[in-house]
């Protein structure tokens, strides 16, 4: 089960660089979608002393959220704008590639400096949560489209998530489904303001709303 485990925390850092080269606004979606599904997968093999109740809900809560229900929204939001690639980045997709893969060494690093909280803990489910949190941070400050920015905030939740799942076992199923709930709500926020910022100024690129006069 730890192969197993191992194997699905190397697949979402794989992820996390997908998000960094790749332009598509629909496959960064669709990325995204599979990072979820993944996660919930990650949240059951860590369980060593077998999957209870409160797990089954919580995985099938965080799948359908994070891979279907996130996703739909966004793509739906995606069409609604006419806006399919991201463009002109304020950092280009290979350098935000390498950037993205220099993240994981140094996430490894402070995964390796924290304290396991528990002894049967995975070993890289704290360099990926790390790594998913720098990759968030950085698309939400290197890319121009409201959209991309929407994607790395979620990346910068699933690595919260993470540690949550994987090295915070003692969190209450209420305090989960909080975090969830917070997430959702900020994500049908952000749809809805997309819209509505496409709509007014044909575009989503947030930089330009600076330029905007009183």
């Amino acid at each position: 089960m730890q192969a197993y485990t191992d194997l699905v925390l190397i697949t979402v850092a794989l992820t996390n660089l997908a998000l960094t080269g790749v332009a598509s606004l629909g496959t960064c979606i669709r990325v995204m979608a599979l990072q979820g599904v993944l996660l919930g997968i990650v949240t059951v093999t860590v369980q060593q002393e077998g999957v209870s109740v409160h797990t089954l809900v919580f995985v099938t809560i965080a799948v359908v959220l994070k891979g279907f229900v996130f996703p739909r929204l966004l793509l739906r939001a995606v069409r609604e704008a006419g806006v399919r690639r991201e463009v002109e980045p304020f950092i280009g997709f290979t350098f935000s590639l390498l950037i993205g893969t220099l993240a994981l060494p140094a996430a490894m690093w402070l995964g390796a400096r924290l304290p396991a909280a528990t002894p049967q803990a995975p070993p890289l489910a704290a360099p990926v949560a790390f790594h998913a949190i720098l990759v968030g941070l950085f698309l939400i400050v290197s890319r121009r489209k409201a959209i991309t920015q929407v994607l790395g905030y979620l990346a910068m939740e699933n690595g919260i998530f993470l540690f949550g799942v994987a090295l915070v076992r003692q969190a209450t199923l209420l305090v989960e489904l909080g975090i969830l709930l917070d997430v959702f709500v900020a994500v049908f926020v952000m749809g809805i303001a997309i819209f509505h910022i496409s709509r007014e100024f044909d575009h989503m690129d947030t930089d330009r709303l600076s330029s905007l006069k009183e």
